[in-house]
């Protein structure tokens, strides 16, 4: 962060640490053990010796050249290596190249107390800077009449993309259609925004969701997407935007938190620190030395040493970063993976906390915070604003900060705040004078209200009413219009006005505040950190490039055994074998580089967030990639070669097998950079994994192995000089088939030419350099066209917003009645009345209430194996003990404690859902011993992370449960009643029909997305609801929503307990009782709340030691500070300990034995199913919802049917009326090319394709059968059963496009056979996929899972080798292979009956005698494939189902 104060600060931040570093040693001598007592014990003999010391010191450094001086300083030399240890002096060191055990210890020497020492070190900066003189850079950023607008679709209906929507909108595209439907229209996100962010002052920036603070803080930041129109000026120091370079010179941070997964977080802030440089650091310090030299004047040593250590450019490793670790807290995890869902590493506050430090690690002047502070708890951002707000006014810095749920503290850190609703602002000004400003406007703040909650709350329609304070005029609503138009009117508003007329004096901008240049690193500085990341990386993805290394060890194992040599003989019959074996060669190096789509496709988001922050251009990323993959490609190709060539009896020279080496190094090579290539035009993952596969497809075709040369139409055969794999092809076949032993002769002619030409490949031996120099040429290609992509395409835009026209009115009407009130008086009140009218009335189906009792609950799991290696000696860890207590009807308890106290595990385990360790203790539920089967059909669980199918709407989100979930007995048109009360009462009218879509990609925000799960587990009818942080990550007007309608399910008379982090104070104060835990799972308070948290307040400051609550403090914050284990260990107490020997203690347990007997004439609960619905009912449910996800989803469906139809049309073409034309061998083996590239293609792209989609579902899967919702039996047979229709289609695509293009019989059994082979076959592959699925824990291995079972499925088909040639060791495996079952069903059936004579490999035979001879395919055995057709599909489909059952890798 001193990054940020630039050159000038770096100077009083040397003189405090050097007062710092002799207080420390002071300390250290007299061996003193608390921080706070260092300036105190400070004997004046040392003191004297410690000045002498340093004054030769500084004396030596004086004497040093300008260049070395510079980098030279005083630095503590320790007897031993760890901090605390004796200091035996100073010395001169070249800070430049300290090493990370000194980086980190001169930091924990500088920085014990976050607070208190960031503060001191910035003010002793300060101090030394203004001691000589010098003048600190400052950014003011002014913004006039602001407007940005954004460019969104309409569509008749409701906004859902189907397939049929998406269709028409293609078509509308195409043809130019949309033009005239005009259908497209802008929206206003920010209008007309007039403001200054002034230096040295802390801005917050607040407003509900949707209010437009992102897009503000984006433009601002200069960072918006070129898709949306800014109007109006945005400025800073009077400089335009286009007059320097605003990404250098601002740093935006942004709420979503985008970093490389397989760095570490010390790693990732040291390529951010690399790259954004030191700024004018180095010159301030420069300055600094001189003026302090001229004026005699020595710093303090530390003070210095921290200044130079972070004005050096360029060093790997920085101390700045050790710096920002230990005030964001993130040097305990500094070592630690940044991680991702796949792979373990920090946590989400962490990972929040390192998107910050990822930006104010530079030395920027200004800063845009976006939502800092999701995830964390409330003392963590008091911690980190407190360090900016040093930071901002010591330094002079410009911040604007948004933040959700502000705490009173956090909230009066600011000094001004700038308040947005409906992309206006409401209020730009003091922080003191906002609530006087309301006041004036009628409004007031409660007493025991945070002041940020008020004011989110106060400009909202639904809330505003209940802070009306005029007690002279009734109340009516006051639009955004009218808070505006007030503001202008008002003194501050008025001030802002005047000093927007006056333009800044662009003479008084410090030459340094802005930045002028795009990179800070020299270009070989750029190159060398780039080069070093992907080295790392490359290490850190050791284990990918190992198991394709691998997995290529066991294919070419099994390649060579099937190729064998003792089974090929010299002549044109094995000519055909060797030349398949060439050919599945090249095929296998080509797929080879498949997996670096998702490898670049993955790294691309990161990538294109640091070109656009200017860390590094895009060749700097590009080469290195490109440079790295060499000897990638070297060890791939001669694992291949070495393992295959003489195995297989390829030509024995020693020559032609380094000149095969040699070739399929370079296709390696070019595959690599092709798919590298393809990822950066698509940049997501779903539409590269397309156009690869489309490519690979077009590459083979061409590649002049599937149909030669001169079979292709004369039209097309450029096709054949523009593959890369024909240079491949001809390369290969030219080595081995020109070679000596194949010269002996036949017909006229070698046997190596009868070959080549056979298959249209007769060239000289020179082209095998030709085709050297053409691949040498696609690489460079590919990665010149990879870096041009990166630098001209931007990061991958949302999608244009779709809305509904009838949506799209009521905004255009919003906008234009805004002005008047007197509007909108009616629709407040009448909403009111019909909300109160309706919850009077509401349908309450019957439920019986019952209290959960739990006595002494013990959880344990097996110790982890890191704490074993630190020396934990336990088997088992203990995360609950002893836990006793009770949720009772109509008693709304809150869960508490830090994190990792255990809150969400007891909740786990009361509820049934975890699903290892061991659990002790008693539950009962309505005074009898829980029944987990019984326990799911009347208790709900919102879970912390809000899962559901992303393609149905929120409306079929809460039939779906309510279908399954309540009693078959309750007739339809009630639940559809029910339904309605439960989305009215959880305030989702709104939003009924928007899609869910997936968490901040698209759909709904995470506060819709909050009350949707508890919708979702309302509309069940529960007795009991257990909810997981229910308001974690919402702004405040979003959790008042949120806890709002639990109130109200709490008034039903339910039982409802939730778990929560540190809430408002009348969010807290909305609970009825309290359970209080402590770190270890052991209870330190349970039982009521009271007025105004007065009895849990009473209950602990009864305790000695503990300090009363201050006025108007948070009880909820208070009660967590003083239970802490730093206060725990400071007062000497046990809370755990005070708790049990308590009169509360014996009050609970008098209570929980007291539920946990059976009321009298009560029963045990009981039902006569395992389910609500029978197994039909829940087939009908689960395929109703599978039916509206596949036909919402066309990235999935549509794409695969055009994908289906555009490569029929392309076999259609190249393979021209080739099924008519049987003359030669080569005829049916070109015929059965087609259907083999067929086959494989369409089978590989719906397997592919299908495991994202499946995965995505088995994760709702998992939630909703916790809840008992249906067995997964229904669940898997929906999912089967919805794949067939559009299966179907595709296989009647097929037919329809391929027969009569090829030229078929037309015969109706054969177009039978046509399309039913084809549908089997897309079937099996695509079940296939879901197979995968089910036995992986995730997507990534399910691809990698089934990505190694194509290239046996390509080498079993029959294609390659047929079967009468498979070594009878592997002719198991063709049997097993469902391909090889279709290739003969589609050829058998076509031509297996045709007895026309034709030449193959010399001699005249039938083609059903050829078909037998070669293929060992027979007409009479077609019944026999037809049933095997049909049930391999039906028995992978029953492996899934029982897969899905059997197999839970959710672990909890």
């Amino acid at each position: 962060m001193a990054q940020l104060a630039g050159a000038d600060e770096i100077e009083s931040l040397r003189i405090e640490l050097a007062e710092i570093g002799r207080s420390i040693r002071s300390s250290f001598r007299s061996h003193a053990s608390s921080f706070q007592s260092i300036s105190s014990i400070n004997p004046v003999q040392q003191e004297v010796e410690n000045d002498e010391e340093e004054a030769l010191g500084w004396a030596e450094i004086q004497r040093l050249p300008t260049f070395e001086r510079i980098t030279s300083a005083l630095f503590d030399i320790n007897d031993g290596m760890e901090t605390g240890e004796k200091i035996k002096g100073k010395q001169v060191v070249d800070v430049s190249r300290l090493g990370g055990q000194e980086r980190h210890m001169f930091i924990e020497k500088l920085i014990k107390h976050i607070e208190n020492d960031n503060l001191r070190l910035l003010q002793k900066l300060r101090e030394r800077i203004n001691k000589v003189g010098i003048k600190q850079p400052t950014v003011e950023v002014r913004y006039q009449d602001l407007c940005v607008e954004a460019e969104c679709k309409i569509v008749q209906g409701r906004p859902i993309p189907t397939l049929w929507n998406t269709l028409k909108e293609w078509i509308f595209d195409t043809t130019r259609l949309s033009l005239l439907n005009s259908q497209n229209s802008k929206i206003s996100i920010i209008k007309s925004a007039n403001g200054i962010i002034k230096p040295g002052r802390m801005t917050l920036l607040l407003g509900p969701p949707a209010s437009g603070k992102t897009t503000f803080l984006l433009a601002l930041a200069a960072k918006l997407s070129t898709s949306v129109k800014v109007q109006g000026e945005i400025s800073y120091n009077g400089h335009m935007l286009n007059e320097f370079i605003p990404q250098k010179s601002s740093a935006y941070v942004s709420q979503y938190d985008l970093h490389i997964p397989e760095m570490t977080v010390r790693e990732t802030l040291d390529f951010s620190a690399r790259c954004q440089g030191v700024g004018s650091r180095a010159e301030l310090l420069m300055e600094i030395s001189r003026k302090e030299k001229e004026a005699g004047i020595i710093p303090d040593p530390d003070l210095d040493a921290y200044m130079k250590a972070t004005s050096i450019n360029g060093l790997k490793s920085s101390l700045q970063t050790d710096y920002i670790l230990k005030i964001l807290g993130l040097d305990i995890c500094a070592d630690t993976l940044v991680g991702d869902p796949i792979r373990r590493g920090i946590s989400g506050g962490q990972k929040k906390r390192l998107t910050t430090g990822e930006m104010i690690v530079g030395p920027t002047k200004a800063l845009f915070m976006d939502e800092i502070s999701n995830g964390l708890d409330s003392s963590t951002t008091f911690q980190i604003i407190s360090c900016i707000q040093h930071l901002v006014h010591i330094t002079d810095a410009t911040a604007l900060i948004s933040l959700l749920q502000p705490a009173p503290e956090t909230f009066d850190l600011f000094d001004d705040v700038v308040l947005m609703a409906e992309g206006k602002i409401v209020y730009h000004g003091p922080r003191d004078y906002i609530l006087e400003f309301f006041e004036d406007c009628g409004f007031k703040c409660p007493q025991r209200k945070g002041t940020a909650d008020f004011l989110q709350e106060v400009i909202s329609r639904k809330d505003q009413a209940q802070y009306w304070s005029s007690a002279e005029k009734p109340y009516s609503y006051v639009s955004i219009d009218k808070f505006l138009q007030k503001f202008r009117d008002c003194p501050y508003g008025q001030k802002l006005k005047e000093e927007l007329l006056k333009p800044f004096d662009k003479s008084q901008s410090h030459k340094n505040a802005l930045v002028f240049g795009k990179y800070s690193l020299t270009k070989w500085e750029l190159f060398k950190a780039c080069m070093t990341r992907e080295i790392l990386l490359m290490k850190r993805n050791s284990f990918v490039y190992v198991f394709k290394s691998t997995q290529l060890v066991i294919v070419a194992f099994v390649a060579m055994t099937v190729f064998i040599r003792t089974r090929m003989a010299v002549d044109v019959l094995h000519g055909n074998y060797y030349m398949g074996s060439l050919f599945y060669s090249l095929i296998i190096l080509l797929v080879d580089g498949f997996p670096e789509l998702s490898m670049t496709v993955s790294r691309l988001a990161v990538v294109y967030k640091q070109k656009e922050m200017c860390f590094f251009p895009a060749w700097a990323y590009t080469i290195p990639s490109a440079v790295l993959k060499v000897p990638l490609s070297l060890l791939e190709s001669f694992i291949w070669t070495t393992l295959s060539y003489y195995v297989i009896g390829y030509s024995p020279e020693i020559g032609r097998f380094f000149r095969q080496f040699l070739l399929l190094f370079i296709i390696h090579m070019t595959s690599v950079s092709m798919f590298r290539f393809i990822a950066s035009i698509c940049q997501t993952v779903v539409a590269s994994v397309t156009a690869g596969t489309v490519t690979i497809l077009i590459v083979l075709l061409f590649g002049g192995f599937i149909i030669p040369k001169p079979y292709m139409p004369s039209w097309l055969r450029w096709g054949f000089w523009v593959s890369p794999l024909t240079y491949g092809e001809i390369g290969l076949t030219v080595n081995e088939f020109l070679a000596p032993r194949w010269a002996k002769m036949s017909a006229n002619t070698t046997l190596g030419r009868q070959v080549l030409q056979s298959r249209g490949l007769d060239f000289d031996s020179y082209f095998y350099w030709i085709s050297i120099a053409a691949l040498i040429l696609f690489i460079v290609l590919f990665n010149v066209g990879f870096t041009l992509m990166l630098t001209f395409l931007n990061s991958p835009a949302r999608s244009r917003t779709l809305i509904s026209s009838e949506k799209h009115s009521e905004l255009q009407g919003q906008q234009e009645s805004n002005g008047s009130i007197g509007a909108n008086k009616k629709p407040v009140g009448y909403l009111a009345e019909r909300t109160v009218e309706t919850r009077k009335g509401g349908l309450v189906l019957p439920f019986p209430p019952l209290a959960v009792a739990f006595r002494d609950v013990q959880y344990y799991v097996d110790t982890p194996l890191e704490m074993r290696n630190r020396g934990f000696t336990e088997k088992r860890l203990q995360l609950l003990s002893d836990i006793t207590g009770s949720f009772r009807p109509g008693i709304l308890t809150a869960l508490m404690g830090v994190s990792g106290a255990g809150k969400t595990t007891l909740m786990d385990v009361l509820c049934g859902r975890k699903t290892g360790g061991i659990i002790e203790g008693e539950i009962r539920v309505g005074g009898y011993p829980k029944v987990q089967e019984t326990f799911a059909r009347v208790s709900g669980y919102c879970e912390q992370n809000d899962i559901h199918s992303p393609n149905i709407t929120v409306e079929e989100s809460v039939m779906f449960s309510a279908w399954l979930r309540l009693p078959s007995q309750i007739d339809a048109k009630t639940k559809i009643e029910f339904v309605n009360e439960v989305i009215h009462t959880i305030e989702l009218d709104g939003i009924k029909d928007s899609l869910v879509g997936m968490p901040n990609i698209s759909g709904l925000s995470t506060e819709q997305r909050k009350r949707l799960t508890i919708a979702v587990e309302l509309v069940a009818n529960p007795s009991i609801i257990f909810m997981d942080e229910p308001t974690t990550g919402l702004d405040a007007r979003a959790a008042a929503v949120v806890m709002r309608a639990v109130k109200n399910v709490v008034g039903t008379g339910r039982t409802v307990a939730c778990t929560i982090h540190q809430p408002s104070i009348d969010m807290f104060e909305s609970y009825d009782e309290l359970i209080l835990m402590k770190a270890g799972g052991r209870l330190i308070y349970a039982g009521p709340l009271g007025k105004h948290s007065g009895t849990v307040i009473e209950y602990f400051e009864s305790i000695p030691g503990v300090p009363k609550i201050k006025d108007n403090y948070n009880p909820s914050t208070w009660m967590l500070e003083v239970t802490s284990r730093s206060a725990e260990t400071e007062l000497g107490l046990d809370f755990a300990q005070i708790y049990r020997d308590s009169a509360l203690y014996e009050q609970n347990k008098m209570s929980v034995e007291q539920l946990s007997s059976p009321p009298p004439d009560s029963k045990d609960l009981y039902f006569r199913s395992h389910f609500p619905q029978n197994g039909w009912e829940q087939f009908r449910a689960c395929l109703w919802k599978q039916h509206l996800s596949y036909w919402r989803s066309p990235s999935y469906n549509l794409m695969r049917i055009i994908f289906v139809t555009a490569s029929s049309l392309l076999f259609g073409i190249l393979f021209w009326k080739q099924g008519r034309k049987i003359n030669s061998q080569q005829d049916v083996f070109n015929v059965f090319g087609a259907m083999y590239s067929a086959a494989l293609f369409f089978g590989i792209y719906n397997c592919s394709s299908v495991l994202p989609h499946v995965a995505t579902e088995r994760s709702v899967l998992y939630r909703e059968r916790f809840a008992g919702m249906y067995s997964p039996w229904a669940y898997s047979f929906a999912q089967v059963l919805i794949e067939i229709p559009y299966l179907f289609i595709q296989a009647v695509l097929y037919v329809i496009i391929t027969y009569p293009m090829l030229g078929y019989d037309w015969s109706a059994y054969k177009i039978f056979w046509s399309f039913f082979t084809m549908f089997c076959n897309l079937l099996y592959f695509n079940y296939l996929g879901m197979l995968t699925v089910s036995l992986t824990p995730n997507v990534q291995l399910a691809s990698i899972v089934a990505s190694s079972s194509y290239t046996m499925l390509n080498l079993f088909s029959g294609y390659f080798v047929p079967r009468l040639q498979i070594p009878k060791w592997w002719i198991w495996m063709y049997y097993l292979c469902p391909m090889s079952w279709s290739l003969n069903g589609m050829l058998t059936s076509q031509y297996g009956d045709v007895n026309k004579e034709i030449s193959a490999f010399e001699e005249k035979k039938t083609v059903a005698k050829f078909l037998e001879d070669y293929y060992g395919f027979y007409h009479d055995f077609l019944g026999v494939i037809g049933i095997v057709l049909i049930v391999i599909p039906i028995v992978i489909a029953i492996l899934f189902a029982y897969c899905i059952q059997s197999l839970n890798f959710q672990r909890r």
